[in-house]
């Protein structure tokens, strides 16, 4: 004879199960710029991808169990496909589709006795920077609006942090992308020399948010997509190659950039009144 487990504990399991199996991944990172919508995360594989097209304007970001958010993308398409069939291309939109995967996650969740262990940002670009669009799409259905940026998946609380602290509108790529890679650089573990000591001044980074260092990230280690307002059609772009390799330089050079003068800034300040 089974044992009873009331509602409340079934979804309480059910929410830790799914909480477990996201916090395992790392943590990806959405953030608007001055032409567009960034995308960044820590990916090694060149097939199997984390972020996506969805649409004319619209992209996908996920983390978690790939066969089931990659389930999650291919479903998007379909529906954005027969959307801009039935009606007309401009009727397919994020929120849209972001209600579309809170109903099948939501679904899932309840009816199901393994919830997907997922969480999916949905993000479009509009004509201007206001009109631009992110969604949070979590493991239970709630969708929450996200403006400037957001982090998911993983320890995704210190890469708010970082975030918080980086980010401003108006933003340039590089600049964007410094933020993204300060952010993620956050949860990477410093390295450390051979002989336990303190790490070497060439590429080592503190693990702490804030502090600007991104060495530990590479372009093999990347994946990288925008959604740039200006290209004609179809905005989704890959950054991959050599454009990655630019931009992660430009990041660095900017970062560096900015510690030098905060360390100018800081010698240069009054020390107060000389003692009588």
């Amino acid at each position: 004879m089974p044992f009873y487990v009331s509602p409340e504990q079934q979804m309480r399991d059910k929410a830790n199960y799914a909480q477990q199996g996201v916090a395992r991944g790392r943590s990806c990172v959405a953030l608007q710029y001055a032409d567009g919508i960034l995308m960044v995360a820590p990916n090694a594989s060149n097939a199997l991808h984390k972020i996506s097209e969805l649409y004319d304007r619209i992209a996908f970001a996920a983390v978690g169990r790939y066969n089931e958010y990659e389930n999650l993308r291919k479903a998007g398409v379909t529906y954005a496909d027969i959307m801009g069939y039935q009606f007309d291309r401009n009727d397919v939109t994020a929120r849209g589709i972001a209600n579309y995967y809170a109903q099948e996650l939501g679904r899932i969740f309840i009816e199901s006795n393994k919830p997907f262990e997922v969480e999916v940002v949905v993000a479009e670009v509009g004509d201007q920077a206001e009109n631009d669009q992110i969604y949070r799409i979590t493991f239970d259905g709630s969708v929450t609006d996200e403006r400037g940026y957001v982090a998911f998946g993983g320890d995704a609380s210190k890469v708010s942090a970082v975030l918080k602290e980086r980010y401003s509108a108006g933003m340039t790529l590089a600049e964007a992308f410094g933020a993204a890679l300060a952010g993620l650089a956050a949860l990477t573990p410093a390295p450390s020399s051979a002989s336990g000591g303190a790490p070497s001044s060439a590429g080592a980074s503190s693990s702490g948010p804030g502090n600007g260092q991104s060495a530990e990230l590479t372009a093999s280690q990347l994946e990288v997509a925008i959604l740039d307002r200006n290209r004609d059609h179809r905005k989704f772009r890959r950054i991959v190659g050599g454009r990655l390799e630019e931009l992660l330089a430009q990041s660095r050079s900017a970062a560096s950039t900015a510690t030098e003068g905060e360390s100018a800034s800081a010698e240069d300040a009054p020390t107060g009144p000389a003692a009588p």
